[in-house]
């Protein structure tokens, strides 16, 4: 992308998107976890001080309080980082929050490779996988600061838990303003005939100038833009792929469980067709600049575009 096209971090997104909707929805509460400041949640705290609750570096305790707050009728907005929101208290949104499908929204930043310098310990890269196996959760992934913005409209409208996860890098704004998002639908960004790039969250922006340099090569990639890991929106990409016969997935995830799961399983039953995942290979992350590790990683637009050509080529 240019360096003309603006950058935010969808994090900085989920706070702003808390105080644009604050005063339509005078039931939601926000819940902290000792890092409003770097969830971006302390924009809300600021303004809105009587709904906020820090509750401390205690995530179990947080998503056990949402749940509580839930029941009472108000709308909980649990923030943490990825690696503790779904890591460290995943007992408790399993059994607290999605086994009685309680309304409790949780606000996952710092997620991926991205997070660079923090290292593996911090770098959640199962997120999605441990979030998409949980009955009745809805997972959602942005790919810039509108989509960020629409999914926290979307999960405040929604009834029943919702995963929300944002990225600590700026990223591309990639969609138009008035840019309509709806919960299970993806987006077509480009057409293509020769493949499909299913993509979701920082590698969406990515796999656009990765079609762009195949496009150079005489390969044209129809890229799809998929928010929604859960519901999935199966019929744009089973006609996608109907159409190119060659399926490659995004993520800035694990390969195992994600985004790449959610699509070869659907495909595996309803259209077989040739497939690959690019994402992170079954391994941890580790300490860095955060750009360097996403081109390491091959998630930039250049890596995309070569695992793309390796696969076609194979």
């Amino acid at each position: 992308m240019s360096d003309e096209i603006k950058k935010i971090a969808t994090r900085e997104s989920y706070g702003n998107a808390l105080v644009e909707y604050a005063e339509q929805y005078p039931d939601m509460v926000v819940l902290d976890a000792d890092l409003a400041g770097a969830t971006k949640t302390g924009v809300f705290k600021k303004k809105y001080p009587a709904r906020h609750i820090d509750c401390g570096i205690a995530e179990a305790d947080m998503m056990g309080i949402a749940a509580g707050l839930a029941t009472t009728g108000k709308i909980p907005f649990a923030s943490s980082f990825a690696m503790f929101a779904a890591g460290r208290a995943y007992e408790q949104v399993r059994n607290s929050i999605c086994y009685p499908h309680l309304n409790v929204k949780i606000g996952a930043t710092h997620a991926g490779i991205s997070v660079g310098e923090d290292g593996a310990s911090h770098q959640c890269l199962e997120d999605l996988a441990l979030m998409r196996v949980l009955p009745g959760m809805v997972v959602m992934n942005p790919a810039d600061d509108v989509e960020a913005r629409a999914a926290v409209k979307a999960a405040l409208d929604y009834v029943g838990p919702v995963y929300l996860r944002f990225g600590r890098a700026a990223v591309p704004v990639i969609n138009k303003p008035d840019y309509k998002f709806q919960i299970g639908k993806g987006v077509k960004l480009t057409e293509g005939s020769d493949v499909t790039i299913v993509a979701t969250g920082i590698c969406v922006s990515a796999a656009l100038d990765a079609a762009k340099l195949l496009k150079e090569e005489g390969i044209e990639a129809e890229v799809l833009n998929i928010c929604t890991i859960k519901p999935l929106d199966d019929d744009l990409i089973l006609a996608s792929a109907a159409k190119t016969g060659r399926v490659v997935t995004a993520e800035e995830h694990s390969v195992i469980g994600g985004l790449g799961g959610a699509v070869a399983e659907m495909l595996s039953e309803k259209l077989p067709v040739r497939m690959a995942r690019i994402g992170i290979q079954d391994r941890f992350g580790e300490s860095g600049p955060a750009a360097q590790l996403i081109a390491k990683y091959g998630l930039d637009g250049q890596g995309i575009c070569n695992s793309v050509k390796k696969f076609l080529g194979a």
